[in-house]
């Protein structure tokens, strides 16, 4: 039950702020939304407000807005259609669904770090995770151990447990170390880190919690999606340069994993949801046929050739896309059964 409720808010929220920014930038340049729906299936709910009308349908694996004239199947509308509308007001509703998918990190972000705060590392000597099967947790180091000296050398902070773990380099060293009401001494051989370079034995240290501001949270949660964003894209970059090996995850994958997240606690689901968004953000940017990249790709082509592509070309692409779309969903649905 818990699984089910954690995928019904996850995809809830996610799909209603994405189009929630295709609909707000298009009642803004004027197109008339004929529908505003959540979810796909029967309805649940629906209310007509105005010219709009809202539903609430059954699958909450995504949504629309009913744009009128957007689909090539519909009839122009000259004024208020989406196709009558310049190419600069189209390109802002199709950016629109993605760029609310960045900003919901950064919101969420801020209210956690306002409402939790952060953890810091310690500069106490104190360790606070052994990380298994490194050269320390394989030499007995245990998580909570105050290390007193390294190679004879007194260790103050947690700078000085580096600073002699690098002077050691890959040789066998004492670590004095303190356990409760007794002190042991246990060799370790450092490793080297693979993406540094340098001497490691596998230990982080010890966290504290510091509440923020307002300010500092507004600060953190900026910095936090910037850097979720450069990694994302980073990783992508490596599977497609066939460096990294492709992971993906479908409608299943990501509900278990909703709900494996959820048992750790709501702030936990938090997190899910805004590098889900962020992802959703990304991958929905690609210039691919039935993605808001693919649309806004044809758009840029419109701009600058000053020509917009047929009905038929259209639909052509759309059917295409839905397919690629289809496709990938049905894979990655397979794969998340049989892992």
């Amino acid at each position: 039950m818990l699984t089910i409720l954690a995928c019904i808010f996850v995809f809830g929220i996610l799909v209603t702020v994405h189009e929630l920014g295709h609909f707000l930038t298009a009642k803004l340049t004027g197109m008339k939304v004929e529908e505003f729906s959540i979810g796909f299936g029967p309805k649940i709910f629906q209310c007509q407000e105005g010219e709009t009308l809202y539903s609430l349908r059954m699958i909450p694996l995504g949504g629309y807005n009913k744009i009128a004239g957007m689909d090539p199947e519909d009839p122009d509308d000259p004024e208020r259609g989406f196709n009558s509308k310049p190419v600069s007001s189209r390109m802002l509703v199709i950016l629109a669904g993605s760029l609310m998918n960045f900003i919901l990190p950064v919101l969420i972000f801020f209210g956690l770090f306002l409402a939790y705060g952060v953890e810091v590392p310690e500069e106490k000597p104190v360790v606070g995770q052994v990380i298994e099967g490194y050269p320390a947790f394989k030499s007995g180091v245990k998580e909570g151990d105050r290390i007193l000296s390294i190679d004879g050398k007194t260790v103050e902070n947690w700078l000085d447990i580096r600073n002699g773990i690098a002077a050691s380099g890959t040789r066998s060293v004492p670590i004095e170390i303190q356990r409760g009401s007794e002190k042991i001494t246990i060799s370790v051989t450092p490793g080297v880190n693979p993406e540094t370079g340098k001497p490691f034995i596998g230990v982080v240290s010890s966290l504290k919690k510091v509440h923020l501001s307002p300010y500092q949270s507004a600060a953190a949660s900026l910095t936090a999606t910037k850097n979720i964003i450069k990694n994302m894209y980073t990783s992508l970059y490596h599977m497609v340069a066939g460096r990294a090996k492709a992971e993906i995850s479908g409608p299943v994958g990501v509900a278990k994993m909703a709900g494996q997240v959820a048992h750790k606690g709501f702030d936990m689901l938090l997190q899910f949801t805004a590098m889900l968004s962020l992802n959703l953000a990304i991958i929905n940017l690609l210039p691919l046929p039935a993605l808001d990249g693919g649309h806004f790709l044809i758009l840029l082509i419109e701009a600058v050739t000053g020509h917009k592509l047929g009905k038929e070309a259209m639909m052509n692409i759309q059917k295409i896309g839905v397919a690629m779309i289809l496709a990938i969903t049905i894979f990655a649905t397979f794969k998340d059964l049989t892992r």
